[in-house]
């Protein structure tokens, strides 16, 4: 009986370092799928980099600083309302990230000046003419 209690904690202790080593291997993965996106930013290759952070962020949901990257990589590529999405969430998640208030802040700002006004309500048919 004894026995079978230490092989249940080995397996158990085996499995949280098994679960470790994966979320580490995730950080990793993330981190280098983000630094290759930032490079490919760099040479303005908008659509790679995008690709990148998405690839970063499909590993680590919840990182501001990915949706920020993936939001400025939106932006660069004339994708105006998803950057706007992103960059909001990114606020969202991280209120006192200074960078992601700046880009979210700059943005917002280009944004509005952007958006064409909205059309003017159509105008109602004339009314027949009355039949003498």
């Amino acid at each position: 009986m004894v026995r079978s209690g230490r092989l249940t904690l080995l397996l158990l202790a085996l499995a949280m370092v098994s679960a470790g080593c994966g979320s580490a291997r995730t950080a990793r993965q993330a981190s280098s799928q983000s630094q290759f996106g930032i490079e490919m930013a760099r040479r303005g290759l908008w659509s790679e980099a995008l690709f990148r952070f998405q690839a970063a962020a499909a590993e680590r949901p919840g990182d501001a600083r990915l949706l920020n990257n993936k939001a400025v990589a939106l932006e660069a590529l004339g994708r105006f309302d998803e950057a706007m999405e992103a960059y909001r969430e990114a606020l969202r998640l991280a209120p006192g990230n200074r960078q992601v208030r700046q880009n979210h802040t700059r943005f917002t700002e280009f944004y509005q000046g952007y958006r064409p006004p909205p059309a003017p309500a159509p105008e109602p048919p004339p009314e027949p003419a009355p039949n003498p």
